[in-house]
């Protein structure tokens, strides 16, 4: 397994839309244990193909708390089939943002419909931080960053003290 470089804001490469997997195979499923090393090393939740400079529909995901076992989950080509009118409220972040949090309103439950890493197609009801982090990556997926939930004035705040940073990050 390898750890992967992640992507960090204002990287245009998150702005993309990723493309839909279509073939899953031993290429994918290596891909996809990067991925999970790579957010575990972060550490992070949960990670996007894209966070990591591939365009993919493919997210990998673990909500347990640090005193529980492990359970890493992957979705491929995830989309979210309904959601519930109900809102809830959690403070984001976002490995591609470092050390960047607010507050982000969103449906507080959804059901998503995925593809394993076994080929086969799952639906999936789920609610809480779970659904949050999955409507989070799924985000990613389409271009669309948590940034995109809070005001433009804030917004605008984040993306020009990261653009800074990156610009004395380059050599010259």
């Amino acid at each position: 397994m390898t750890i992967k470089p992640l992507i960090i804001l204002p990287d245009p490469l998150l702005r993309e839309v990723s493309k839909p997997i279509e073939t899953v195979d031993d290429a994918v499923r290596r891909f996809a244990d990067d991925m999970l090393e790579t957010m575990y090393d972060a550490p992070g939740i949960g990670l996007a193909a894209i966070q990591v400079g591939e365009p993919l529909r493919m997210l990998v995901l673990d909500v347990t708390k640090e005193d529980e076992e492990r359970k890493p989950q992957v979705f491929l080509n995830p989309e979210i089939v309904a959601h519930s009118d109900e809102r809830s409220t959690y403070e984001e972040g976002c490995l591609s943002i470092p050390d960047y949090y607010a507050e982000v309103e969103r449906p507080a439950s959804v059901t998503v419909r995925y593809l394993g890493l076994d080929g086969t197609m799952h639906e999936e009801a789920v609610d809480g931080l779970y659904a949050t982090c999955l409507q989070h990556e799924i985000d990613h997926l389409n271009g669309v960053l948590f940034i995109d939930y809070i005001s433009k004035l804030k917004r605008d705040m984040v993306i020009k003290k990261f653009t800074k940073q990156a610009a004395r990050r380059q050599p010259g």
